[in-house]
């Protein structure tokens, strides 16, 4: 059986538990309604053993606890400030050294990759995180070869994930890893997820340039980006630019 480790971290976001929680428990059912032994070995692990009142069916650890697990999951982070997330959550840092060591895979979705970059074990390693958070991330550990378009990366031992639903493509991967195809394509039909999905880019916030000295252009995107949830054409925000129609829209598609 095996022993996966889903933190509990502090600012830890509940969709991103529940998703992790929810694919592995599928997988176990899988198993037992072929009157097999599950496959994961399911525990939480917390700073104070403390954990909400959802996750009151599982096993809970403190990371005091000198278990070691083959597989460790790291979830993503609700904040505004990662920082200060980090250092909540800087006890786990030395944990997630000693099970690395102990040769566990280490797993993280979304921006809980910035808690194992935390730890160094990313240094010179490929990685990623949600999309928006990738400019962040490349000042914080430049060391890291962030690959912000990815969806999944892997190596060695380490996994991260981009934003939302590249949380179920790393979970199908690791299921694909350790029991195999089949069983990975039938947990992606239970959730509807496409398995193929390699590419994050198209999920990012749209951040036009404006290092150009067009002051119509400037005029134009700040109308757009100001007004664009009152109106329903581009015309009708861009009306009283000095311009016409076609020169405005060949400007902006420049």
């Amino acid at each position: 059986m095996i022993k996966i480790g889903v933190l509990i971290p502090e600012d830890y976001k509940l969709l991103s538990v529940a998703a992790i929680l929810e694919v592995f428990e599928i997988a176990n059912k899988f198993q037992i309604i072929k009157g097999l032994d599950k496959l994961f070995d399911i525990t939480l692990l917390t700073l104070n053993n403390n954990v909400d009142h959802f996750f009151k069916a599982y096993n809970t650890n403190n990371i005091d606890n000198e278990k070691c697990y083959n597989l460790v999951l790291i979830p993503s982070f609700t904040t505004e400030d990662i920082n200060k997330t980090i250092k909540l959550n800087s006890a786990y840092i030395p944990w997630l050294i000693k099970q690395n060591n102990a040769e566990a895979e280490i797993a993280t979705f979304c921006t809980g990759a910035f808690l194992l970059a935390a730890t160094g074990l990313l240094d010179g390693k490929v990685a990623t995180t949600h999309v928006d958070a990738c400019p962040a991330f490349a000042i914080a550990f430049p060391s890291v070869q962030l690959k912000p378009d990815k969806t999944v990366t892997q190596d060695g031992r380490l996994f991260t994930s981009g934003g939302a639903t590249s949380t179920f493509h790393l979970l199908l991967y690791l299921l694909q890893i350790h029991c195999g195809k089949e069983l990975a394509i039938k947990t992606a039909k239970i959730f509807a997820i496409d398995m193929d999905r390699h590419n994050q880019s198209y999920f990012s916030s749209f951040q036009p340039s404006k290092l150009h000295n067009d002051e119509i252009v400037a005029s134009a995107q700040e109308k757009i980006e100001n007004n664009y949830q009152d109106v329903a054409t581009i015309e009708e925000m861009i009306r009283d630019i000095p311009s016409s129609r076609r020169n405005k829209l060949d400007d902006l598609n420049k």
